[in-house]
């Protein structure tokens, strides 16, 4: 089908059924139940002068959607090509969050199982929705997927990637960042985000906040500091996070302790992201 009449709401659609659907959304180890909410999908015009920003902000290395996209179709798109993006955030379940809200040293099992086994449904639904768009007659590519993406350990923002999906959320509409480098979001910081970049003709979201760290209370009225108490391993402090010393945590630290126990690979952490004012919503400002 070319053209949708509601190109919009037919992405959502498609997104929001396939994580409903979707295997990989249901937690084996604990009798089914979902690793994630209903989805939150934004849209952005992908010559944005955002996304050339981030080139100064993350580095050169990291992708404008029209690189991206011109990575996979070399020979048919030119400077007058239009581009869009659409990004979604994925919301940990009340159960994964309260689970993880209870530890203070290292990540509950379910939260792990979800940054594991929940992982795995964020990455097919980006194939799912590539192929669905190529189905109707597109050019789409999911960046964090496709064989162009890189991992870079020592940027000069220190550990990166060339195509951050929680920047393309903030561009989409979808939120701002917290003091943890985290992305505060309608349905809070506990949460995965995804994104595919096409030639869909899209409306973009409108950016309803003033500046890139709005929702998160330290930033915007000096108050709260509940990541850095809850961070097991320091990395957190009011001049912001430490992304190495938060990595030799999670990945090194918390993987030996509990990853052979839990059964997973990747662990994460996310202590940060539950127990605080904005672990499930964007929190109110004081006084309120």
């Amino acid at each position: 089908m070319k053209n949708p009449p509601n190109p919009e709401e037919s992405i959502r659609e498609v997104i929001t059924n396939f994580v409903r659907d979707c295997r990989e959304n249901k937690a084996r180890a604990f009798e089914g139940q979902r690793y994630w909410d209903e989805p939150l999908v934004g849209f952005a015009d992908g010559k944005d002068p955002i996304f050339q920003q981030y080139k100064d902000i993350i580095g050169e290395f990291h992708m404008t959607p029209a690189e991206a996209l011109s990575k996979v179709y070399p020979a048919e798109l030119d400077e007058h090509s239009q581009v869009y993006v659409i990004s979604w955030i994925l919301p940990s379940t009340a159960a994964v969050r309260s689970s993880n809200r209870r530890e203070t040293e290292v990540p509950s099992k379910l939260w792990s199982h979800s940054r594991n086994f929940g992982e795995i449904c964020n990455m097919v639904l980006r194939d799912h929705l590539v192929q669905t768009l190529r189905s109707m007659g597109y050019r789409a590519v999911a960046p964090f997927n496709s064989m162009h993406f890189r991992r870079l350990e020592d940027s000069p923002v220190g550990i990166a990637s060339n195509w951050s999906e929680r920047h393309v959320a903030h561009a989409c509409g979808l939120g701002t960042f917290g003091l943890s480098d985290g992305l505060i979001t309608p349905v809070g910081k506990a949460m995965r985000c995804g994104s595919v970049v096409t030639d869909m003709p899209l409306t973009p979201t409108p950016r309803s906040y003033k500046s890139h760290t709005e929702y998160c209370l330290f930033h915007s009225y000096g108050t709260c500091r509940e990541c850095i108490e809850r961070c097991p391993a320091g990395a957190i402090t009011e001049a912001g996070h430490d992304k190495e010393i938060c990595r030799k945590y999670a990945y090194g630290k918390i993987k030996e302790t509990v990853g052979p126990t839990y059964g997973v690979v990747t662990t994460g952490c996310g202590l940060c992201q539950t127990g605080v004012a904005c672990e499930g919503r964007i929190p109110e400002p004081p006084g309120k």
